[in-house]
């Protein structure tokens, strides 16, 4: 059956044509023998794309960025970065290009963006490779993130190439194709006030208030506006990452994006015992990064930002900190405020119920979790089988039944709903074994299990039998979770 040719694609070429100093022209490195491994088809749809095409060889010479039109002008993106609160300077992409800005069926500018391939002048000795399990967690995670509601990257596709990738033993390599709103990060903002060009700090920021933060460009002061905008919409972002258990692993500055997604599904993964002390990168040997400090990690990230954005708040310095310093204290009551929220609707109450009685019902109820070690995802599942007269689900979880039964006296007491819990509360996330077993599988070849858990976590809210394995926690002798960023 011949494939219908793909109707012209028009990648547009902004972020390198508006900031070209903050973009080398370069060229995706040949795949030997490529073959597609994974394609989110509704994401192609919604990006205009034919999902059958796609999966033609010209199609995937887009998804590898070996065959890209002719008006596109594929870029390795600078930026700078604190990571693990160490300054560097330039970073950039290594190993990636930004292909260029998609526009949607909905309007929406997105862009395209791949991840392993080959070495870019940014690379600073690495080979600007990936390995398919690396590829193919983030195609896993992503797809479960946006299914979750959590503002995210996303993954379009996964290619195989062919060619082998040496880490501590040799593995097929992959290409990812990911998709986002713009691939501009605090460490940009960072970058481009090192350079000392003031013109292109202040194009930088119209840039992303053109594209992230319109509503900006009406205020008095454009530029604290369009930091106010950012901090708003991390403080969303992070507080809907901890109501899921999600646990980022970097939270580098140049990981940060400047829309408000998710980036960079590295050493990710979820909780599943509950403990804010939950680490899972190999290279967090301090636990900088865990479950517990995203949210002071978030607004340090913040303040980062603010000193590269310093100059276009105020041509006064003092004036300028002083500004700057009022934006950023508000990230914590917009946090808190958001996973209180949250936390009322996990709880399955009332939206008038005094705001003020959550917080210290939400934080007695994680104490329990904490000292029992209990899973966070199944047990808001359970939870709501108590609103419905059934509390035995969710008791049967805890050791302190006792303290259980009093907190569940005081939360039935204000009216749960069951069914609203149900629909907020995941029944499957990409529990960490599970990842494991569908990665090991799919670098051997096999690619059913990757299938069947994408299937799962694609939609987390509908209970569906024969799905029971990927709602249950990991086996006693899965043992301590690490992950690894794939360099």
């Amino acid at each position: 059956m011949s494939v219908a040719p793909q109707p012209t694609i028009a990648l547009d070429n902004r972020f390198a044509r508006e900031l070209p100093e903050l973009a080398v022209p370069w060229q995706a490195a040949e795949a030997p023998e490529p073959r597609l491994l994974a394609l989110d088809e509704a994401l192609a749809a919604e990006l205009g794309l034919d999902p059958a095409w796609l999966r033609s060889p010209e199609g995937v010479g887009l998804l590898l960025g070996t065959d890209v039109p002719s008006t596109a002008t594929p870029v390795a993106q600078a930026y700078a970065g604190h990571q693990f609160g160490r300054f560097v300077p330039q970073l950039g992409d290594g190993r990636a290009l930004l292909l260029g800005e998609l526009r949607g069926r909905d309007g929406r500018l997105r862009d395209l963006h791949l991840k392993g391939s080959g070495r870019t002048p940014f690379a600073r000795g690495g080979d600007g490779l990936a390995a398919v399990g690396p590829m193919l967690r983030e195609y896993v995670v992503a797809r479960a993130m946006h299914a979750l509601g959590i503002p995210t990257t996303r993954s379009l596709a996964v290619v195989a190439t062919g060619r082998t990738v040496h880490r501590e033993t040799p593995l097929p390599g992959a290409v990812l194709a990911r998709v986002a709103g713009s691939h501009l990060r605090v460490g940009t903002f960072q970058y481009a006030r090192l350079t000392g060009d003031p013109d292109l700090l202040r194009r930088l920021a119209d840039h992303a208030i053109s594209r992230h933060h319109p509503a900006a460009a009406e205020a008095e002061n454009p530029h604290l506006a369009l930091f106010d905008a950012v901090v708003a919409a991390q403080a969303s972002l992070v507080a809907r990452w901890m109501l899921v258990g999600f646990v980022h692993g970097v939270m580098n500055t140049d990981n940060m994006t400047i829309s408000g997604e998710t980036i960079d599904y590295g050493p990710c993964a979820f909780l599943e015992a509950f403990d804010p002390a939950t680490v899972f990168s190999s290279i967090d040997q301090d636990g900088r990064y865990a479950y517990g400090n995203q949210p002071l990690l978030a607004e340090w990230n913040l303040a980062r930002l603010a000193e590269a954005m310093l100059p276009l708040f105020s041509e006064e310095q003092e004036q300028a900190v002083a500004l700057a310093t009022e934006a950023l204290h508000g990230f914590r009551g917009l946090f808190e405020t958001a996973w209180a929220t949250g936390m009322r609707d996990k709880l399955g109450l009332p939206g008038d119920l005094d705001p003020a009685l959550v917080p210290p019902l939400a934080e007695d109820l994680l104490a329990l979790l904490r000292a029992d070690h209990v899973d966070h995802t199944s047990f808001y599942r359970a939870l709501a089988a108590a609103a419905r007269g059934n509390v035995h689900p969710a008791r049967d979880l805890f050791l302190d039944r006792e303290g259980f039964d009093g907190w569940v006296a005081r939360w039935r007491a204000l009216g749960p709903d069951g069914d609203a819990m149900d629909r907020v509360n995941p029944v499957y996330i990409p529990r960490n074994h599970l990842v494991e077993e569908a990665l090991t599988a799919a670098t051997g070849g096999d690619l059913a299990p990757l299938e069947r858990l994408v299937e799962a976590v694609s939609a987390p809210y509908e209970e569906r039998p024969g799905l029971e394995r990927y709602a249950t926690p990991a086996p006693p002798d899965f043992g301590a979770y690490r992950t690894f960023c794939g360099t």
